[in-house]
């Protein structure tokens, strides 16, 4: 065979290979997992949660005084306002509501994400702080929910709203007090849709940006390996290694790992 030709056919086998390759790689992305994710609840809202009833808003971007937070779902009913975070993972799943950081386990190998109830806790304060709610009714209608999806198994012990895809309807089915009267529920849609952020490819890049920075800010702080929570740099007030520092764990004295300065 000419040797032009073969290595024609190779250029042309190699065309039809990319676009495989660019799709692979898409679907494996954190981006398309966590849209995926994010597909999945919408789909258990539209079809458990009664429309009449339970009004959603999605993917809403709210500024706040350092720049900007992304909110996945944002359920409005009579019964209250329902802050759904969505993760979509696999593998156990360790972590306690108090723990900065929350433990990923596939087979032999650990990763650690951020307790989504924490991260939760910013999307909420920010809603709270856009509608005109008294603050000592607050924690009666504003409900903060975790839906895992995926093939992921809690090996600790969670909060009743930190659940499993149909595990957070549930949860939200559960607050049955009336606490919005219709006229309430419709302008509380109208202000959280006033509020947020235009919708296009330039807020969702500022957004990522905005995260990404976060994320920078925060890596330069050492985490404790054997809890998860943050580590503080002390310096020894006695004992034979006085006046030298170290890296304690801020959980001190539950947790007692320190890492040794030299």
């Amino acid at each position: 065979m000419n040797l032009d030709i073969y290595l024609s056919m190779i250029i042309n086998a190699t065309w039809y290979l990319i676009p495989i390759f660019i799709f692979a790689a898409i679907i494996k992305s954190a981006w398309f997992k966590g849209l995926l994710g994010e597909w999945q609840v919408n789909l258990l809202i539209k079809f458990f949660l009664e429309k009449n009833d339970y009004h959603l808003i999605k993917n809403v971007t709210l500024p706040t005084d350092d720049g900007t937070t992304q909110i996945d779902h944002i359920i409005v009913s009579k019964y209250g306002i329902f802050v759904v975070e969505t993760k979509n993972m696999k593998g156990w799943i360790f972590g306690s509501a108090n723990q900065k950081q929350w433990t990923q386990q596939i087979f032999k190998h650990k990763s650690k994400f951020q307790n989504p109830l924490h991260q939760n806790y910013k999307h909420v304060k920010t809603l709270e702080a856009l509608l005109p709610i008294e603050s000592n009714t607050k924690s009666n209608c504003v409900f903060s929910v975790i839906i895992f999806i995926g093939d992921s198994t809690f090996k600790t012990k969670m909060p009743e709203n930190v659940t499993f895809a149909c595990g957070g309807i549930e949860y939200i089915k559960s607050k049955t007090d009336l606490v919005f009267n219709i006229k309430e529920v419709i302008s509380i849609i109208e202000q959280i849709e006033s509020g947020r952020l235009e919708r296009s490819f330039k807020t969702n890049r500022q957004h990522v940006k905005h995260v990404k920075e976060i994320v920078k800010e925060k890596s330069k702080t050492k985490a404790c390996s054997k809890c998860g929570a943050g580590m503080v740099l002390r310096k020894a007030s006695k004992g034979k290694n006085a006046g030298n520092e170290f890296w304690g764990c801020s959980a001190f004295p539950k947790c007692k790992f320190v890492v040794n300065l030299k």
